[in-house]
């Protein structure tokens, strides 16, 4: 495993922080600078924010510069997703496209379908969302019942979709959908771009606990996708799905600098208020906890750098640090005491982002496969366990 980065990568870093102090939003990520009028607002800042940044090259810099990208490596991309992080910066608004997307077109899509839709996902011309997850098929994704039924030249998709992710504001979604009814599980499944502004999509944005609705459920009703929308083989979907997911699980660069500032401010919070043994014992365990996360993502990026496919430890990270920032946020939670739970008020900590960002992870374990479905992709593809 390396412990350090190339020296091209830290040329990449260097240029990188310049540029940020440079262009990042002033006050970004403290205080009021980090709250909209509305969640159109959000939108449409983070939207400028991320066709600035594309303007640079700055987003998606492992991806051909024919795409917009740098043609860089798995390290810079890290280092990118670090100092943003770092810096505080806004997040890319366009994660979906840029993360998963991309990557699965590259590998899969023919090059007409990257050349209409990849030149345009960097800049934000086109926002894209994810349409996998299902009422009764979030965990299970092989158990997923929207049908797309091949008419012609064109297929008809009628189903429901859920947990998805800006769907009010996407342009395209990647939807996994049965293609073959008369098989079950994996086989039967086919991985199609659909126009979310086509006849019969219908999104609905669900409130979460944040008060946020960037969470959707989305109605599809006899809507028609082209067969030349249709992602690699009929019946293939499954395949191409474990490229996205593959990436959805991967290093988590972001996660990392999050949970160091939140140990940061725990320490901070332990030196002013004094704490008792079993606090300091905490305390020496969230530290411990965000160093092996380190050396996960390191391991990761060293297989990533060496060109070594991703396996079953992209569960392990993902399973890892979601669990990690549970226990972590409750750390720093309980730490505060009542405060910590204030929404807003000159008493709540952090302008009300703490309590926020505990009710945002508690969904961690949920989210890019529940934590249930990576201990069995560890249990069965690396220890070898029976099902």
């Amino acid at each position: 495993m390396d412990l350090r980065f190339s020296p091209a990568a830290e040329a990449f870093r260097a240029e990188l922080r310049a540029w940020l102090v440079a262009h990042t939003p002033g006050g970004y990520g403290h205080g009021d600078a980090q709250h909209h009028a509305s969640l159109d607002d959000e939108f449409e800042f983070h939207r400028a924010w991320q066709a600035r940044l594309a303007a640079d090259r700055w987003v998606g810099v492992h991806w051909p510069r024919e795409y917009g990208g740098r043609g860089v490596g798995p390290e810079e991309n890290y280092l990118l997703q670090e100092e943003m992080a770092q810096a505080r910066a806004p997040e890319v608004i366009n994660r979906i496209g840029v993360n998963l997307v991309g990557p699965s077109l590259m590998r899969h899509g023919t090059a007409a379908q990257r050349e209409r839709w990849l030149s345009r996902i960097l800049s934000c011309e086109d926002v894209w969302c994810q349409l996998f997850s299902e009422p009764g098929a979030g965990s299970d994704l092989t158990a997923l019942t929207t049908r797309a039924d091949a008419d012609g030249d064109h297929f008809v998709v009628n189903g429901r979709k859920l947990w998805t992710s800006w769907a009010q504001y996407a342009d395209y979604g990647i939807l996994l959908a049965r293609t073959d009814p008369a098989v079950k599980g994996a086989r039967g499944i086919s991985y199609l771009v659909i126009d979310m502004r086509a006849p019969g999509v219908e999104v609905r944005p669900l409130r979460q606990l944040t008060g946020s609705t960037e969470f959707n459920e989305v109605l599809l009703e006899n809507v028609t996708v082209p067969r030349d929308d249709l992602i690699g083989e009929l019946n293939g979907g499954w395949a191409i799905a474990q490229t996205t997911l593959a990436h959805e699980r991967g290093t988590s660069p972001r996660q990392l600098v999050i949970h160091r500032m939140l140990l940061d401010s725990l320490l901070g919070l332990v030196r002013e208020r004094g704490a008792d043994q079993a606090r300091r014992d905490q305390v020496a365990q969230c530290a411990i906890e965000v160093e092996i996360a380190r050396l996960n993502n390191l391991r990761t990026l060293t297989r990533l750098v060496r060109g070594e496919k991703l396996g079953p430890e992209s569960s392990f990270i993902k399973l890892y640090w979601s669990e990690m920032s549970q226990r972590m946020h409750d750390v720093v939670m309980e730490a505060h005491g009542p405060a910590g739970a204030l929404w807003g008020g000159e008493r709540a900590v952090a302008d009300g982002r703490l309590v926020r960002s505990w009710l945002y992870y508690r969904a961690a374990s949920i989210f890019a496969g529940s934590n249930e479905i990576q201990r069995n992709i560890i249990a069965q593809r690396t220890l070898g366990l029976p099902r």
